[in-house]
């Protein structure tokens, strides 16, 4: 089995016949020696020009099937599902898992697979695999006329850009930004940003300004084939009113959002450990659900879905971790300055997660459920304060980072960078908007005698 790795210019023709067809690369592919290739390997445009050709053969019935891998399916199932022979997948599995991660695989990615059925006998053979891991990166895995398989990894060159996306919510800032051109993860990152200041579900109101300013990777072709990180982002809301841009200082090399003054956006706890659910019961004394009377709700209950993921809310240890009582499956966390986070009534726990485990603030724990003492599915969330039950939504949270002296500095050279960038942004759809041909309606005759157009103008956010 071999290994080698060439970048290709997408401008440049890739045609990919696996096995018993021809690997045809554009003549603007470059070899780059793979680190697991010798010295001496072959250009991958020879390896691959001499793969098993179709008139080498006598004729055989050639299928290409692509599939979409589902939930907890493993490619060696994927292959199965495709009905390539046991031994041949798994040829196949162990060249593919040379250059990639194959514990990886989420599901809806994409399983391109080559088999080719001989007329006579109708045995079926595998003959070439493609895997897609990122946009810009595809692993090829061939077979040769010896059986033996050969692994090649094809990266895109990509233009890295801009784009800037603003306007006022509607149903929501994820719907209006998505109707904008934004992807589920700017907004999952823009939502992670302001997560310390503002609770989403209850805060943000129809009309509150936003902007996102965030990387782009272009195609030879200008297309926009990925994005990237959120580098600025901002909330003008009848809650929140705030600015933060993306910045990595020198001296600790952690990756953070500043507002314009230097404050980290990050706060010692998350305001909410949970995205997406609905506040149910907050804290106070109110009369039970099950029990009927009335009793201390020493916290905070979010309705949620069944797997809705939980988050803790800072960095700790994990003191508890485990069934308790009529909290049903249930954790602890201990931070610093006397603070302690619970999470009750989970369906289940986080995998390497134990007692006396360090974790980090917004690293999954646990999952929604409705074990213990529950009526359905939610998160029952406790804040304590020097062994104080304290109400988590009015706590006033001691702030992160703070840049000053030559960090200080260094940031703001990169906010007016930013700040450039998103006036240069802001010019340019300024001009698209003003190239737009302005809409012309011709006038109705008045002798026309059909039907007046009752049709009502909807806004499509």
């Amino acid at each position: 089995m071999k290994n080698t790795m060439f970048d290709w210019g997408l401008g440049a023709a890739v045609a990919v016949l696996m096995g018993t067809g021809l690997v045809a690369v554009g003549v603007a592919a470059r070899p780059v020696a793979a680190a697991a290739a010798p010295k001496n390997a072959a250009d991958p445009r020879l390896l691959v020009a001499s793969f098993t050709s179709a008139d080498q053969l006598e004729p055989a019935a050639r299928e290409m099937k692509r599939v979409s891998v589902q939930r907890n399916e493993t490619l060696s199932a994927v292959l199965d599902r495709l009905g390539a022979p046991r031994e041949e997948a798994n040829g196949a599995v162990y060249a593919a898992s040379q250059l990639l991660d194959l514990r990886n695989m989420r599901p809806g990615d994409d399983v391109t697979a080559w088999i080719e059925t001989d007329p006579a006998s109708g045995a079926v053979r595998l003959t070439g695999l493609s895997l897609r891991p990122e946009v810009e990166r595809q692993v090829l895995v061939s077979r040769g006329l010896d059986g033996s398989w050969t692994t090649h990894e094809l990266k895109a060159k990509m233009t890295p850009g801009y784009n800037q996306i603003s306007g006022d919510v509607d149903l929501s800032i994820y719907d209006t930004a998505l109707s904008l051109g934004a992807a589920d993860q700017q907004v999952v990152d823009y939502a992670d940003i302001f997560g310390y200041d503002i609770d989403f579900q209850r805060e943000v109101q129809q009309g509150d300004h936003f902007e996102i300013l965030y990387e782009t990777f272009d195609d030879e072709r200008g297309a926009e084939v990925k994005a990237g990180n959120v580098i600025f982002a901002s909330m003008d809301g009848a809650a929140l009113t705030k600015s933060f841009y993306r910045y990595t200082p020198s001296d600790d090399r952690q990756v953070d959002y500043f507002d314009e003054s230097g404050q980290s956006a990050k706060k010692f706890l998350m305001k909410t450990p949970i995205n997406g659910a609905r506040l149910s019961s907050g804290f106070g004394n109110r009369k039970h659900p099950i029990l009927g009377y009335n009793k201390l709700h020493k916290g905070t209950d979010f309705a949620a879905p069944r797997g809705t993921p939980i988050y803790a809310a800072g960095n700790g240890v994990i003191e508890r971790y485990g069934p308790y009582s009529t909290f049903g499956n249930y954790a602890k966390i201990q931070h610093a300055n006397g603070y302690e986070t619970a999470y009750a009534h989970m369906n289940g726990f986080a995998k390497g997660l134990r007692k006396g485990s360090h974790v980090r603030q917004g690293q999954v724990i646990g999952y929604v459920g409705t074990t213990g003492r529950s009526t359905g599915p939610h998160l029952h969330y406790e804040v304590y304060v020097n062994g104080k039950a304290v109400n988590a939504m009015r706590l006033k949270l001691p702030t992160g980072r703070k840049l000053d002296g030559a960090q200080l500095e260094a940031f703001k050279t990169e906010r007016d960078r930013i700040d450039a960038i998103r006036a240069a942004e802001h010019a340019e759809h300024q001009l698209v908007a003003q190239q737009q041909p302005a809409q012309s309606f011709a006038p109705i005759p008045a002798a026309a005698t059909s039907a007046p157009d009752t049709r009502e103008l909807v806004a499509n956010p």
